[in-house]
């Protein structure tokens, strides 16, 4: 069954261009993974120190391996002290 992830990432008002350009480095190799549908990169008009990925994955197995990539690794420990905040939110389609 699809999924679909909500991450809102905020940025610290220093680092939202640093944080922009890490985020950006995730779209191609993530649009490659197996499972993956959707995979798109929002920024607040009013607020730039505010992301969104919204994403949909073929189901949470492949989703979790995407969470488990390289590429995240590597996205954590850079961004590490730039974030004020980072909640996923996992959803199901119910209708």
């Amino acid at each position: 069954m699809a999924i679909t992830i909500v991450a809102n990432i905020e940025a610290k008002k220093n680092k939202i261009e640093f944080i922009k350009e890490e985020l950006l480095k995730l779209i191609e190799p993530t649009k490659a993974e197996e499972g993956c549908i959707e995979y798109r990169l929002q920024q607040d008009d009013k607020h730039p120190e505010f992301f969104l990925f919204f994403e949909t994955w073929e189901n949470r197995e492949l989703w979790q391996k995407h969470m488990d990539s390289d590429h995240i690794e590597k996205l954590i420990r850079a961004t590490e002290g730039s974030l004020v905040d980072l909640s996923v939110t996992e959803m199901s389609e119910i209708a």
